[in-house]
């Protein structure tokens, strides 16, 4: 599967201002410290090679959800100590992303100069696909570069009114390896092909379990929307998570798969927690015996074994959503024995991002996994068969 798309090492970089849309919304702790810099050097090799092509490279980003406001908490301020940390050079950072200061910066930069623009969502405009915010934010640039794979699937002016006003466009390194690896994945998957599904709800997934429906041979279902395929199985689920209005969806997906032949896994048991509490009492039961009014919080050890089991043989595994409230110790040991059976199974693993390639992250089997996205919501968009705004507003590449 190859990107149709113009890419960066396609035009020429020399002596030109390059703004390059970057994902650096990075975790931060309670003092503001990044806890995971991934998507940071994710964008490193693009970021180099226009560095080392002479250009005066622009980056900018969005970093969590300031909704329009300048809200100093969301500040990439981190990110650019960060950053000159990992290219080993100054980085140069605006106190703006629009505006006479931050023209003033860029017009004194100099081939290979690297300037950073503050959170792109402080501007109402920027979630807007604002034409003039996107007009201002081109004005900075000759060149500008995708390489934000994680917002592609979002119609903003920093992925989709900016390639109206700048001369020309491409798609970074990232974007390339991004669309390439799960596209790749799901249309010409090495068989067994499993897909691992987890999360809180079946109708953000939905879409992707459709799609995947013609092309896996295993499918298997955790986290919380597992509960709304119990439910719809007949079986009582205490207080657990559960989407009422897709019980007859869940019915129709289960009859599906029996017909097209897909083995299809659930839970077998689950840890169940009296109250959400961080104290509750928690206990591990079969789905038949969840009691009233507990909460389903991760898969239980005889799931894991069955999962563990699933994916021995597997020679593609594409895994999208955890099995439980990992971020709590207590229901983490599913998400993370999981993720050392993907890891240890002879097969080309692909994670897609956020929640899930952070559990891989703290289970330590990083490394482990062929390819880990840096897109939650864009990955699933790409396995659901959707356009992404983003890819499309770029040039194709000349056949």
């Amino acid at each position: 599967m190859n990107l149709t798309k113009l890419t960066i090492d396609q035009i020429d970089l020399r002596n030109k201002r390059v703004l390059i849309r970057v994902d650096f919304n990075v975790p931060l702790d309670d003092t503001r410290q990044i806890t995971d810099d991934s998507r940071i050097r994710a964008a490193l090799p693009t970021i180099n090679r226009a560095i080392d092509e002479g250009a005066v490279v622009i980056l900018c980003s969005h970093l969590g959800r300031p909704k329009g406001t300048n809200n100093p908490k969301l500040s990439l301020a981190p990110v650019a100590k960060r950053l000159q940390r990992l290219l080993n050079k100054p980085v140069a950072f605006t106190d703006d992303c629009i505006g006479p200061s931050v023209e003033s910066v860029v017009n004194k930069a100099q081939p290979g100069d690297v300037v950073l623009l503050e959170n792109l969502r402080f501007h109402a405009g920027e979630e807007k696909n604002d034409d003039q915010f996107s007009a201002q934010l081109a004005a900075l640039a000759d060149v500008y570069i995708n390489e934000a794979f994680g917002t592609a699937h979002r119609s903003h002016a920093s992925t989709v009114g900016i390639t109206k006003y700048v001369k020309s466009a491409a798609a970074g390194f990232l974007m390339k390896r991004e669309v390439e690896a799960l596209e790749g994945t799901v249309e010409n998957p090495v068989r067994p092909f499993v897909a691992i599904l987890g999360g809180g709800k079946v109708s953000g997934k939905l879409g992707a379990i459709k799609n995947l429906f013609g092309k896996v041979d295993k499918v298997i279902i955790g986290g919380g929307m597992a509960f709304t395929f119990i439910k719809a199985l007949g079986f009582e689920i205490g207080k657990s998570i559960v989407e009422d209005d897709m019980l007859d969806l869940a019915k129709q997906i289960l009859e599906q798969a029996m017909t097209q032949k897909i083995k299809f896994y659930l839970p077998v048991d689950c840890v169940v927690a009296a109250s959400l509490e961080p104290d509750a009492e928690t206990m591990i039961v079969t789905i038949q015996e969840i009691p009233p009014g507990w909460y389903g919080m991760d898969i239980g050890p005889a799931s894991v074994r069955l999962f563990a089991e699933a994916v021995q043989n597997a020679k593609t595994i594409l895994w999208n959503g955890p099995m439980g409230v990992f971020e709590r110790d207590a229901f983490s040991r599913g998400t993370f024995a999981l993720a050392h059976s993907v890891a240890n199974a002879y097969a080309k693993t692909i994670v897609g991002g956020g929640d899930t390639a952070l559990a891989v992250h703290r289970a330590g089997e990083s490394e482990s996994m062929a390819f880990i996205s840096t897109g939650g919501g864009a990955a699933l968009q790409l396995l659901e068969g959707k356009h992404m705004p983003g890819l499309a507003a770029l040039p194709d590449r000349p056949h």
